[in-house]
């Protein structure tokens, strides 16, 4: 679908059947695609559960936004971790989120459609019908903490000891640099220092390094290393003059770098580097399929939510017997606004306060639908921009 003109927000609407629901699908779609193509259209199908008592639906009704916050919430956050693991590769986060490269539209009618046993899942509305929902997607929610805790452990471990590898030959580890033949090693007398030398001042250092303390060894500094600023240069001395020479060095500024050639713990490093590496490598394949399961799993879940809230507001507006056609419009980017007036001139007669509601500075009690706009219709908003990432 064309990227620009498609708005990745669906509105799952449900209006009255009128003398059959069919008439009133076929009311709102030549409405929304005769002037203009406003939106793309499907039919809804919700299964017919059983109604309970008008107080239990207001309670459901409470609870069921609850839950769709919490749901979207975990989905959010799943595909934001998505995006985290897969980190260079953003691009690649849509394709892995909406398994089966489907379109999120089809993705959204699968997503109700697979679990058909929506009807067993929620035989009853005077039961507590998500329950199992809500225990499902707390369940990845609780997953999740604890595999991206593991994996960003792992990873952190891994940034410290690169960081550790790079930078300025100040701060960095001299581990990788060094070899054994540079200095002079199980010596009783002499010692081997590694001094870092601004560039500016290497001049100074070669005419004044045999100089700086008595029982320098003469020519015994080499450039070991380079980097932008500063040459790693070694020098032996012996152990006793090792205090003198460091606070001469310091004065024209040679910086010695604490370091002991310790064979051991060098190769201790590099292994438990490459330890690190190897099971970063091997979480990554795992911890993307879990993700893409889960996010499947948590994605279906909230549809489910959705269709839920839909039929729990659509009786108790439209009142019994059940008889309403739930649709699933996707707008486009640029007539929502005709749409949202399309919608609200086939649905106004609905209710006598919508004409007084459409003002929207007008506060009527009773009316704070969890945060939600209203209008004369019922109405949520399926938002997957929430899985746009750039």
């Amino acid at each position: 679908q064309d990227k620009d003109t498609k708005m990745t927000e669906f509105w799952l609407i449900s209006a009255p059947g009128e003398k059959t629901c069919q008439q009133t699908w076929e009311k709102l779609h030549a409405a929304t695609t005769k002037n203009n193509n406003l939106s793309t259209n499907s039919k809804f199908n919700i299964p017919d559960l059983k109604v309970g008592t008008l107080d239990v639906l207001v309670g459901l009704s409470d609870e069921l936004a609850k839950l769709d916050a919490f749901v979207e919430s975990v989905v959010k956050k799943v595909a934001q971790y998505m995006a985290d693991v897969l980190e260079d590769s953003k691009d690649k986060v849509q394709e892995n989120l909406l398994a089966n490269g489907g379109k999120v539209l089809t993705i959204i009618y699968l997503s109700f459609e697979i679990k058909k046993s929506v009807k067993n899942y929620f035989s009853s509305l005077d039961t507590v019908p998500f329950l199992s929902i809500f225990k499902g997607v707390n369940q990845i929610d609780n997953d999740l903490k604890a595999r991206a805790s593991a994996y960003n452990n792992l990873k952190g471990n891994l940034q410290n000891l690169e960081r550790k590898n790079a930078g300025s030959l100040l701060t960095r580890s001299l581990a990788d640099i060094v070899k054994k033949e540079d200095f002079v090693l199980d010596s009783e007398y002499l010692v081997t220092l590694l001094v870092i030398v601004p560039k500016s001042n290497y001049n100074d250092w070669v005419k004044q390094y045999e100089t700086l303390a008595e029982m320098v060894v003469p020519r015994s500094s080499n450039v070991l290393f380079e980097d932008q600023d500063s040459y790693l240069c070694n020098v032996t001395l012996f152990r006793k003059a090792v205090d003198d020479f460091k606070h001469k060095a310091r004065e024209y500024k040679f910086m010695v770098r604490d370091f002991q050639y310790n064979e051991e713990e060098m190769k201790a490093d590099k292994e438990e580097m490459n330890r690190l590496s190897t099971d970063k490598k091997k979480q990554f394949g795992p911890l993307v399929r879990w993700l893409k399961v889960n996010f499947s799993e948590a994605f279906i879940a909230w549809i489910h939510v959705k269709a839920l809230r839909v039929f729990v507001e659509s009786v108790l507006r439209y009142g019994l017997p059940v008889n309403f056609q739930a649709m699933l419009l996707q707008p486009n980017k640029k007539t929502m606004k005709k749409l949202r007036e399309v919608l609200y001139d086939l649905y106004k007669h609905l209710d006598s306060s919508a004409a007084a509601i459409i003002d929207a500075t007008v506060d009527i009690p009773g009316l704070n639908l969890s945060q939600q706009e209203y209008y004369p219709y019922v109405y949520y908003k399926i938002d997957c921009n929430l899985l746009e990432f750039k």
